[in-house]
């Protein structure tokens, strides 16, 4: 073979090389940040793209990853890609021991949401784009924990999350990055300050237990003293009616009696005429009435005769008189 085939064969080789790499595919939401010669060119599109090789080479930049062990257990990794996702992507960064305002050493897991909105910044602005916003975020929430107690930062997640966000937003857009939101995954005091909280709302519920059987108990009295009072004026009342009846009816009673007497009264006179008084003939009547009442019955009595009973004699005397004139 002669040399000039040789060398036909090593530039075609060449060339196929060149053309191979010159092509650049970059996937949907992702892009590459190209330098001519050491500096800055131009940043590639999704598609198909033609770069000049040896002149023309993507810029690296430093990206962490999560990956799992044989054990389980996750790695981080930090390796340099060429290509940059524009995705929103998470950090979940290890947990870290942060100190409250009233002087309590916790636990914090956060994780960060972020997505890279300009490539170039995000190159050339920092060095290594993970590790800044991870220790960003964890002075930053070093700082925000700091100005609250423990209670508050165990109930204000979400003005926590606010503060973070609104301070890492503004630190990282110099770096091309918007931060989207801040999460706290969880937040672990110590031992001793659980059992103490475990026994405060032990203590707690007990207390609100002991109210509510209390106030249970007082409900109870005082429906039972109202019904106690309601049943008392139910009963006063239907006294109060049946005395009211029980006097309608005796006063009707008597007016019926006092009728029938005054029918009587009118018979006798029509009966004996102007002769005679027909009340001293009445009178007699209920003296009559009366003594029979005193006398009956059995056994030996002692009857005692009131002073007038002259009267009630004269009273028979007077009945013989009007039954003499009665024809």
């Amino acid at each position: 073979m002669s040399s000039a085939v040789i060398i036909a064969i090593l530039v075609s080789v060449f060339v196929i090389i060149m053309v191979v790499k010159g092509f650049k595919i970059i996937p949907q939401a992702e892009t590459m940040v190209i330098e001519r010669l050491g500096k800055y060119n131009r940043t590639l599109d999704s598609g198909v793209n033609i770069i000049w090789p040896i002149i023309e080479k993507p810029r690296l930049i430093t990206w962490r990853f999560t990956k799992i062990d044989l054990s389980g257990n996750n790695v981080v990794v930090n390796k340099s890609i060429s290509r940059i996702d524009l995705r929103e992507q998470v950090f979940d960064f290890p947990s870290q021991n942060v100190i409250t305002g009233d002087n309590v050493n916790i636990q914090i897991d956060a994780l960060l949401y972020f997505q890279i909105t300009d490539p170039t910044k995000a190159v050339y602005e920092i060095a290594n784009l993970p590790l800044a916003i991870e220790k960003l975020t964890q002075t930053t929430l070093r700082n925000v924990i700091g100005e609250l107690d423990l209670d508050d930062s165990l109930t204000s997640r979400d003005q926590i999350n606010t503060k973070l966000r609104g301070v890492l937003d503004v630190a990282t857009d110099k770096w091309g990055v918007k931060v989207n939101r801040v999460e706290l995954q969880d937040i672990s005091p110590p031992q001793s300050i659980m059992d103490e909280m475990e026994k405060q709302m032990r203590a707690e519920r007990d207390r609100r237990a002991a109210i509510l059987t209390a106030e249970g108990v007082k409900s109870s009295k005082i429906l039972e003293a109202e019904g106690f009072q309601q049943s008392e004026i139910n009963r006063a009342e239907g006294l109060k009616q049946a005395a009211i009846l029980n006097a309608q009816g005796d006063a009707k009673a008597r007016v019926l009696r006092a009728e029938a007497e005054g029918n009587a009264i009118k018979t006798i006179k029509e009966a004996i005429g102007d002769a005679s008084d027909p009340v001293n003939y009445m009178v007699a009547l209920k003296y009559l009435d009366t003594l029979k009442e005193m006398t009956g019955g059995e056994g030996t009595k002692t009857v005692f005769m009131p002073f007038e009973a002259t009267g009630v004699l004269s009273s028979l005397g007077g009945i013989k008189e009007i039954l003499k004139d009665i024809k």
